[in-house]
C-alpha cells in the first residue's frame, strides 16, 4: 500500500495534469455526497458542460499564449463581438457557414493586430489587449444598439454550432485535442514553448519569435470568437453583456489552475481543460448546496494562489526528480 501511494505522489509530480485530475475528482464526490438534490443526474451534467466550454475554448489558446510569454485580456470581447459579425454578413445575405467564416477571419485580424502591436512596437501585451478589450466592447454596443438580437437558430449549420443540446461541449472536446496536439507533437508547439521558456536562445537558434506570437494571438482570438458563436446559438441569442472580462479571466484562470506558468515556458491545454472542469464543478455545486453565488470569486482566488504556489512547487519537484 505505502508503494502504491509513492507510486502516485510521484506520478503526480511528473504528470502536470494528474494533480488537478485528482482535485476535480475528489470536487466531484464532494458535491455528489453533499448536495441535497442530484447532483449525478444527466440534466445537471449537461449544466456543467455548458459553464465549462466556453471557459475551456478561450482557454485552449490563452494557454498558447501565456507558454510563449504573453496574454490576452481582449479575448472574452472578442467572444462577445463574433456573434454580431455573424449577423452582419447573416443579414447582408450570406448563407450561416460563410457569414461564420466571415466572422472568424474578422476574429483572427483582431488577434494579429493585437500580436502586430505587441511584437513590432515592443507595446506590452497587458496594454494592448486592454486597449482592444474597450474598442471591441464599444463596437460591440454599437453594432448591436446595446440590445439582443436573435440567433440564426432555424438553420441546419445551427445545430453543428451550438443548438444541438451537447455541440458546444462536443467542439471544447475536440478543440482541446487538437491544440494539445498542436502544442505536443508539433514543430509549431515546440517553438511556442521555446519562446516562452528561453526567448533569446529561441531567437538565436532561429525561431522568428515574433511570428510565433502573432499566431498565437489570432489563434487565441480566432477561438474565443467561435466560443462567443456557439454560446450564443446555444441560447437563442446574441447578447452585447455576454463574455467580456468575466469569460476571459475564467479562461485565464482555468488555464493557470491547469498547470501553465504566467511568466511561460510550460502548461498543457488538457489541464486547462480540466481547470476549466474543476471551476464549473464548483460552481454548479455551489448553485446546488445553495451557497451564495458571491462567495464563487472567494473559491476562485483562493484555487488561483493555491495552485500558482503547487506549480511552483511541483516545478522544483520535477527539476530534483530530473537530475537524479
Amino acid at each position: 500500500m505505502p508503494n502504491n501511494v509513492g507510486a502516485l505522489l510521484a506520478g503526480s509530480v511528473r504528470v502536470k495534469e494528474l494533480s488537478i485530475l485528482l482535485v476535480t475528482v475528489a470536487a466531484g464526490i464532494y458535491f455528489s455526497l453533499t448536495t441535497s438534490v442530484g447532483f449525478n443526474t444527466v440534466d445537471n451534467y449537461h449544466t456543467i458542460a455548458q459553464y465549462v466550454a466556453p471557459w475551456a475554448i478561450v482557454a485552449a489558446g490563452e494557454v498558447m499564449l501565456l507558454i510563449c510569454g504573453e496574454i490576452d485580456l481582449s479575448a472574452g470581447f472578442v467572444f462577445t463581438l463574433s456573434p454580431f459579425v455573424l449577423i452582419l454578413f447573416y443579414d447582408a445575405g450570406a448563407p450561416l457557414l460563410l457569414a461564420l467564416v466571415g466572422s472568424l477571419v474578422v476574429c483572427a485580424f483582431i488577434g494579429t493586430a493585437n500580436g502586430l502591436i505587441r511584437t513590432l512596437f515592443g507595446l506590452p501585451a497587458f496594454i494592448t489587449t486592454l486597449g482592444m478589450a474597450f474598442l471591441l466592447q464599444g463596437i460591440s454596443l454599437v453594432i448591436s444598439g446595446g440590445s439582443p438580437v436573435a440567433a440564426p437558430t432555424g438553420e441546419g449549420l445551427a445545430t453543428w454550432i451550438g443548438q444541438a443540446p451537447w455541440s458546444e461541449f462536443g467542439w471544447a472536446l475536440l478543440i482541446v485535442a487538437v491544440m494539445q496536439v498542436v502544442l505536443s507533437t508539433t514543430r509549431f508547439g515546440v517553438y511556442t514553448q521555446a519562446t516562452g521558456g528561453n526567448p533569446v536562445g529561441a531567437a538565436e537558434s532561429g525561431i522568428r519569435t515574433g511570428t510565433v506570437k502573432v499566431v498565437n494571438f489570432a489563434l487565441t482570438s480566432t477561438l474565443a470568437g467561435f466560443a462567443g458563436v456557439l454560446q450564443g446559438t446555444r441560447v437563442g441569442s446574441y447578447d452585447p453583456t455576454n463574455g467580456g472580462f468575466n469569460t476571459m479571466f475564467f479562461a485565464v484562470a482555468a488555464a493557470v489552475i491547469g498547470g501553465t506558468a504566467l511568466l511561460g515556458g510550460s502548461g498543457t491545454v488538457v489541464g486547462a481543460f480540466l481547470g476549466a472542469l474543476l471551476l464549473g464543478i464548483v460552481y454548479d455545486g455551489f448553485n446546488l448546496t445553495g451557497v451564495n453565488a458571491s462567495a464563487f470569486p472567494v473559491v476562485l482566488g483562493i484555487a488561483i494562489l493555491v495552485a500558482m504556489l503547487i506549480n511552483v512547487y511541483l516545478t522544483v519537484l520535477r527539476k530534483r526528480m530530473s537530475a537524479l
